[in-house]
Protein backbone atom coordinates (compact mmCIF):
# COMPACT_ATOMS: atom_id res chain seq x y z
CA UNK A 1 0.00 0.00 0.00
CA UNK A 2 1.45 3.60 -0.87
CA UNK A 3 1.97 5.96 1.76
CA UNK A 4 -0.62 9.03 1.61
CA UNK A 5 -3.95 7.31 1.76
CA UNK A 6 -5.92 9.30 4.29
CA UNK A 7 -9.49 7.33 6.08
CA UNK A 8 -12.44 9.31 6.18
CA UNK A 9 -15.12 8.33 8.35
CA UNK A 10 -18.21 10.66 7.40
CA UNK A 11 -20.27 11.01 11.39
CA UNK A 12 -21.51 14.38 11.64
CA UNK A 13 -25.29 14.26 10.87
CA UNK A 14 -27.79 14.45 14.06
CA UNK A 15 -29.41 11.07 12.78
CA UNK A 16 -33.10 12.60 12.64
CA UNK A 17 -34.88 9.10 11.42
CA UNK A 18 -32.47 6.96 13.56
CA UNK A 19 -33.12 8.85 16.58
CA UNK A 20 -29.77 9.93 17.58
CA UNK A 21 -26.81 11.08 15.93
CA UNK A 22 -25.05 7.51 13.84
CA UNK A 23 -21.59 8.17 15.56
CA UNK A 24 -23.33 7.95 18.77
CA UNK A 25 -24.80 4.50 17.88
CA UNK A 26 -23.75 1.10 18.63
CA UNK A 27 -25.42 -2.57 18.44
CA UNK A 28 -24.28 -6.02 19.93
CA UNK A 29 -20.95 -5.97 18.41
CA UNK A 30 -19.83 -2.57 20.02
CA UNK A 31 -19.85 1.19 18.92
CA UNK A 32 -20.24 1.87 15.15
CA UNK A 33 -17.29 4.90 15.07
CA UNK A 34 -14.53 3.10 16.14
CA UNK A 35 -15.34 0.16 13.97
CA UNK A 36 -15.90 2.10 10.75
CA UNK A 37 -12.47 4.20 11.63
CA UNK A 38 -11.00 0.64 12.60
CA UNK A 39 -11.92 -1.29 9.33
CA UNK A 40 -10.48 2.65 7.11
CA UNK A 41 -6.66 1.60 9.47
CA UNK A 42 -6.83 -1.81 8.93
CA UNK A 43 -7.14 -1.53 5.08
CA UNK A 44 -4.07 1.03 4.99
CA UNK A 45 -4.60 3.98 5.41
CA UNK A 46 -2.35 5.87 7.37
CA UNK A 47 -4.13 8.82 8.55
CA UNK A 48 -8.07 8.59 9.65
CA UNK A 49 -10.06 11.33 9.92
CA UNK A 50 -13.71 11.18 11.19
CA UNK A 51 -15.96 14.09 10.57
CA UNK A 52 -17.96 15.09 13.67
CA UNK A 53 -21.15 17.72 13.90
CA UNK A 54 -23.69 16.52 16.07
CA UNK A 55 -22.82 15.93 19.82
CA UNK A 56 -19.08 16.03 18.40
CA UNK A 57 -17.81 16.26 22.18
CA UNK A 58 -19.52 12.73 23.37
CA UNK A 59 -18.87 11.07 19.92
CA UNK A 60 -15.00 12.32 20.15
CA UNK A 61 -14.69 9.74 23.15
CA UNK A 62 -15.67 6.84 21.18
CA UNK A 63 -12.47 7.69 18.62
CA UNK A 64 -10.06 4.94 19.00
CA UNK A 65 -6.24 5.69 19.37
CA UNK A 66 -4.84 7.05 16.45
CA UNK A 67 -7.82 8.48 14.69
CA UNK A 68 -8.44 12.42 14.82
CA UNK A 69 -11.96 14.45 14.94
CA UNK A 70 -12.47 16.86 12.40
CA UNK A 71 -15.37 18.98 13.41
CA UNK A 72 -18.05 19.80 10.58
CA UNK A 73 -19.67 23.50 12.62
CA UNK A 74 -22.09 23.66 9.58
CA UNK A 75 -23.12 19.81 9.77
CA UNK A 76 -26.86 20.24 9.94
CA UNK A 77 -26.84 21.75 6.31
CA UNK A 78 -26.24 18.12 4.72
CA UNK A 79 -23.41 15.30 3.65
CA UNK A 80 -22.06 17.58 1.70
CA UNK A 81 -20.67 20.11 4.06
CA UNK A 82 -19.25 17.04 5.80
CA UNK A 83 -17.96 15.99 2.78
CA UNK A 84 -16.47 19.42 2.07
CA UNK A 85 -14.82 19.77 5.52
CA UNK A 86 -13.74 16.11 5.18
CA UNK A 87 -11.56 16.89 1.75
CA UNK A 88 -10.59 20.14 3.01
CA UNK A 89 -8.84 18.65 6.26
CA UNK A 90 -7.59 15.72 3.68
CA UNK A 91 -5.86 18.69 1.81
CA UNK A 92 -4.20 19.63 4.34
CA UNK A 93 -2.54 16.68 5.30
CA UNK A 94 -1.06 16.21 2.16
CA UNK A 95 -3.36 13.25 0.98
CA UNK A 96 -2.93 11.86 -2.22
CA UNK A 97 -5.87 9.80 -1.95
CA UNK A 98 -8.81 9.47 0.16
CA UNK A 99 -11.01 7.04 1.05
CA UNK A 100 -14.28 7.70 2.48
CA UNK A 101 -16.95 5.66 4.29
CA UNK A 102 -20.15 6.70 6.46
CA UNK A 103 -20.64 5.75 10.00
CA UNK A 104 -23.89 4.13 9.75
CA UNK A 105 -22.63 0.98 7.55
CA UNK A 106 -22.45 -1.24 10.86
CA UNK A 107 -22.37 -4.45 8.24
CA UNK A 108 -19.44 -3.13 6.26
CA UNK A 109 -17.05 -5.64 6.19
CA UNK A 110 -13.14 -5.84 6.12
CA UNK A 111 -13.03 -7.38 2.61
CA UNK A 112 -15.23 -4.86 0.81
CA UNK A 113 -13.23 -2.10 2.56
CA UNK A 114 -9.54 -3.69 1.74
CA UNK A 115 -10.97 -4.27 -2.17
CA UNK A 116 -11.68 -0.34 -2.80
CA UNK A 117 -8.62 0.19 -1.25
CA UNK A 118 -6.20 -2.09 -3.30
CA UNK A 119 -6.97 0.34 -6.32
CA UNK A 120 -4.73 3.10 -4.78
CA UNK A 121 -1.62 2.18 -6.12
CA UNK A 122 0.02 5.58 -6.63
CA UNK A 123 -2.47 7.00 -9.65
CA UNK A 124 -3.62 10.70 -8.32
CA UNK A 125 -6.44 9.73 -11.03
CA UNK A 126 -7.97 6.80 -9.44
CA UNK A 127 -11.53 7.45 -8.63
CA UNK A 128 -13.79 3.92 -7.50
CA UNK A 129 -16.55 2.97 -5.34
CA UNK A 130 -17.80 -0.41 -3.67
CA UNK A 131 -21.30 -1.33 -5.32
CA UNK A 132 -23.32 -4.11 -4.27
CA UNK A 133 -24.80 -5.23 -7.45
CA UNK A 134 -25.82 -2.45 -9.37
CA UNK A 135 -26.17 -0.17 -6.06
CA UNK A 136 -23.37 2.23 -5.47
CA UNK A 137 -22.26 2.26 -2.11
CA UNK A 138 -19.10 2.65 0.40
CA UNK A 139 -16.15 3.30 0.48
CA UNK A 140 -15.32 5.30 -2.04
CA UNK A 141 -11.82 5.77 -3.25
CA UNK A 142 -10.36 9.60 -4.31
CA UNK A 143 -7.83 10.15 -5.92
CA UNK A 144 -5.25 13.28 -5.31
CA UNK A 145 -6.24 14.59 -8.99
CA UNK A 146 -9.87 14.33 -8.20
CA UNK A 147 -9.82 16.44 -4.95
CA UNK A 148 -10.11 19.87 -5.49
CA UNK A 149 -12.44 19.59 -8.77
CA UNK A 150 -14.49 17.43 -6.24
CA UNK A 151 -14.46 20.15 -4.02
CA UNK A 152 -15.42 22.92 -5.58
CA UNK A 153 -18.79 21.22 -6.49
CA UNK A 154 -19.53 19.84 -2.71
CA UNK A 155 -22.02 21.26 -0.14
CA UNK A 156 -25.22 21.43 1.16
CA UNK A 157 -27.26 18.41 0.58
CA UNK A 158 -25.21 17.84 -2.74
CA UNK A 159 -22.44 15.20 -1.74
CA UNK A 160 -19.82 13.14 -4.43
CA UNK A 161 -22.36 10.99 -6.58
CA UNK A 162 -23.02 13.42 -9.33
CA UNK A 163 -19.24 13.61 -9.55
CA UNK A 164 -18.32 9.92 -9.11
CA UNK A 165 -20.85 9.45 -12.16
CA UNK A 166 -19.81 12.02 -14.13
CA UNK A 167 -15.81 11.30 -13.94
CA UNK A 168 -17.17 6.87 -14.44
CA UNK A 169 -15.52 5.77 -11.10
CA UNK A 170 -14.67 2.44 -11.08
CA UNK A 171 -17.14 0.02 -9.72
CA UNK A 172 -15.58 -2.47 -7.12
CA UNK A 173 -17.81 -5.81 -6.86
CA UNK A 174 -18.53 -5.87 -2.97
CA UNK A 175 -21.78 -7.30 -3.53
CA UNK A 176 -22.85 -8.82 0.65
CA UNK A 177 -20.48 -6.93 2.08
CA UNK A 178 -21.92 -4.10 3.72
CA UNK A 179 -21.58 -1.06 1.33
CA UNK A 180 -24.78 -0.25 0.56
CA UNK A 181 -26.54 -1.32 3.86
CA UNK A 182 -26.92 2.30 5.59
CA UNK A 183 -28.86 2.28 8.75
CA UNK A 184 -31.40 5.16 8.80
CA UNK A 185 -33.80 3.38 11.80
CA UNK A 186 -33.33 1.64 14.64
Amino acid sequence: MANGLVGVVLAAGAGSRFGAPKALARDDDGAWLPRACDLLAGAGCGTVLAVLGAEAEEARHLLPKGAHAIIATRWSEGIGESLHVALTAAQSVHAEAVLVTLVDLPTLQPEAVERVAERWTGDQKVLARAVDGETPGHPVLIGGAHLRPLLATVGGTRGASHYLDAHRAEPVDCTGLGVAADVDTR
